[in-house]
Parts: C-alpha cells; structure tokens; sequence
C-alpha cells in the first residue's frame, strides 16, 4: 500500500484566509480548543499556564486566556486581546501577568512565530526539575533532537520583563525550552503546532522518566535522530498532528466554539 505523502491531492493543507475576520475567527478557535485539550490532559494548575497568538491584523497583540478561567470552560469569546504594553484591548477579565511576561518577549524575539504554549503539566514538571535536555530514546522524541534550549536557573514566578527576555534567549530558534523547575514551554507557526508541540514533549518526558526509572535506555543515533527530526520536527507534522485532537475536542466539547 502507498503511503500518503504531502503531495497526495488527500492530504490536508493549513487554510488560508481572504478575510481578516476569517483568519481571527480561525485563531481564535483554534486557541480555545487548545485550552480544553490541555484541560484534557490535566495540564491545568491553578492560575498557571496560558497560550497565545498573534492577531492577523495586529501582529504585536496577542490573544490569549483570562486570568482565574478553568482551561477547560474556555470559550472563544472568553479569550482577551492584549497590546503591547499587556493592556486588555478586547474582553472584560484581567490577563495573567506572567504571561504577558514571557510571552511578549518570545514574540517580540521571534517574528516569525504565531503562537507560545507553557503550561505546568505534570511530567514536564518532573522533568524540567532534572536540568536536562531530552534525549532521542524515541521516534517521538526525535522532533526535539538539537531542537529545544534550556533555562537553567530559577528566579521565582516571571514578572520582570528582563526574565522573559532571558527566556527567549533561551529557547533561541528552536521549537521549545525546558524551563528548569517550572515546565515546558513551545512555539510555532500556529496554534495547531505550538499546542502539539507541547503535548507531545510532554509525553516525552513522561516517556524518559519511565524509561530511566525502569533500567537504562538506549538512545537513537545521532543520524538517525537527525533524519527522524526532519521526519517528525516538522512545521508541517506539528500541525497536522494538532488535526485529530482538535477534531475530537470539537466533536466531545462543541460549546468551545461560542463566539
């Protein structure tokens, strides 16, 4: 049987859109079923934790969840716009400060991503209090292969504009950072892709962890990594990875979709 490949006339392409109302309106569901999947997932920790994106029409705003909303309540009308200067231009709630922190500075560092997931999902926790990089013990691991940072200190919870900064230092051109002591954090080119990424990186730390609690892993070969990395690191697998979880997300929480 052939493999479906991007090519194959089936395959499914990211939309575009005319309309910036359109785009805005796609973004904006996308972010909120991203929040219900992480609620899905338990990546919920109190107040902790927050997407954003880009707006289509003003790239230096984001979109982004209100400050004290259960992930999994959140709706498209809920999500709050903020500028620049972490002022709230559209919706009624406050927005988390540390999340205009360190998302603000990731954005401004690198234009060309559209979206910044952190959350503090337990394994991710576990892990990033190790101080260490991923290895390449699998296939799925291999999409962060010479592919994510590291922030290596600790300075409590992220309110100075400096931190963040040091933050985007840290994650550098990649497509996440281990925060230590804190969790993960991930981008992308969209919502779809920042939000898997971080699903599935936690997945990877949940993965070593058992696997160096059970003996002593093997990793994947360099080469090998490399070449599974442009197989599964992708821009374009991240986002159609992100396709079944919002399709099942949508079909179980319809509600999310209320503008």
């Amino acid at each position: 049987m052939q493999l479906l490949t991007r090519s194959h006339p089936a395959m499914p392409e990211p939309p575009v859109f005319e309309q910036l109302a359109d785009a805005r309106r796609h973004l904006k569901e996308r972010l909120a079923a991203a929040f219900r999947l992480f609620a899905l997932y338990g990546y919920d920790e109190g107040i902790a934790g927050h997407i954003t994106v880009r707006d289509p029409e003003q790239p230096d705003h984001f979109w982004v969840n209100p400050l004290g909303v259960y992930f999994g309540h959140i709706r498209v009308r809920d999500l709050l716009l903020v500028n620049a200067e972490g002022e709230v231009v559209a919706g009624d709630r406050p927005v988390n400060r540390a999340a205009f922190t360190i998302h603000s500075q990731i954005h401004a560092a690198r234009p060309e991503v559209m979206a910044s997931a952190h959350a503090h999902a337990l394994h991710g926790k576990a892990w990033a209090s190790l101080g260490r990089k991923l290895d390449p013990l699998t296939q799925d691991a291999c999409a962060f292969y010479e592919d994510h940072g590291l922030f290596e200190d600790y300075t409590g919870v992220v309110l100075d504009l400096c931190e963040g900064r040091r933050i985007a230092e840290a994650l550098g051109p990649h497509k996440a950072v281990i925060l230590r002591n804190h969790g993960l954090l991930s981008v992308g080119g969209s919502v779809d892709e920042a939000a898997y990424w971080f699903i599935t990186m936690d997945r990877c730390c949940h993965a070593q962890l058992l696997a160096e609690a059970a003996g002593h892993p093997l990793p994947i070969p360099e080469e090998q990594a490399r070449l599974a990395h442009t197989q599964v690191g992708n821009p374009y697998s991240g986002w159609l990875g992100f396709q079944p979880l919002y399709q099942r997300i949508v079909h179980e929480q319809p509600d999310l979709l209320e503008n």
